[in-house]
């Protein structure tokens, strides 16, 4: 079973410096029918102008994962963490029993586009901690890479929860089996290009779960980027 959750129907946040789509609900967006998927909580799509950004703000007991997708974004949080992340890099910080970070715009010239995605852990609690790493080399427009798994395979960030999540980058006609088992479900985000499921296309912002369907397939209309989700 396939549901797609368009790129249009999501929430939206204005705040000047700030344009945040939201693909579950969040702060003051509010559906009770969009509440995430499984342990899935948050898909921010954020676009942040030059110099700006989120200052020092509390959180506990989430996963919290940022990828760049254009620009460079500069993280600090209480735990320790604090790196720049350009395109190609993902980000897991642990909030455990507390962390308190920031997120700005590195740029003062160039606009900053990136997801935010919040996952609850198994359990609360836990030490704080950050991670980083780069998974996609400069140019690199045709790889899928395995970025969370809660025992680290395969060189993914260790999540706290039974999820793995892979990112993706397809050129056109290119076709890829996503790695589903029947009895887990699955959340695609597209971020850019055009992919065709079965007779569904999704464009840019789209989700689309997947229940009961073992390895779906998806083919890249045009040069697309998505992250998918393996979840209970």
């Amino acid at each position: 079973m396939f549901t797609v959750r368009p790129a249009k129907d999501r929430g939206r946040t204005r705040a000047g410096w700030l344009d945040s789509r939201h693909s579950f609900s969040f702060a003051d967006y509010h559906d009770p029918r969009q509440m995430g998927v499984s342990s899935l909580r948050v898909i921010n799509e954020d676009r942040v102008d030059p110099g700006a950004g989120f200052p020092p703000h509390g959180h506990r007991n989430m996963e919290i994962v940022s990828i760049v997708l254009d620009g460079a974004m500069q993280h600090r949080d209480s735990s320790g963490g604090g790196a720049v992340l350009r395109p190609g890099e993902v980000q897991l910080m642990h909030a455990g029993t507390g962390v308190s970070h920031s997120e700005f715009n590195a740029s003062d010239s160039e606009p900053l586009h990136f997801l935010q995605i919040w996952i609850l852990p198994t359990a609360p609690g836990g030490q704080p901690g950050y991670a980083q790493r780069a998974y996609f080399e400069a140019g690199e427009q045709s790889a899928i890479r395995r970025i969370l798994d809660p025992d680290g395979r395969d060189g993914a960030l260790p999540i706290r929860q039974d999820a793995c999540a892979w990112q993706a980058r397809l050129q056109a006609g290119e076709r890829l089996d996503l790695p589903l088992e029947p009895h887990r479900q699955g959340w695609l985000q597209l971020a850019r290009g055009t992919l065709a499921n079965g007779d569904l296309q999704l464009k840019a912002g789209d989700g689309l779960h997947i229940r009961c369907q073992a390895y779906p397939s998806v083919r890249a209309i045009n040069d697309a980027e998505f992250v998918f989700f393996d979840l209970v």
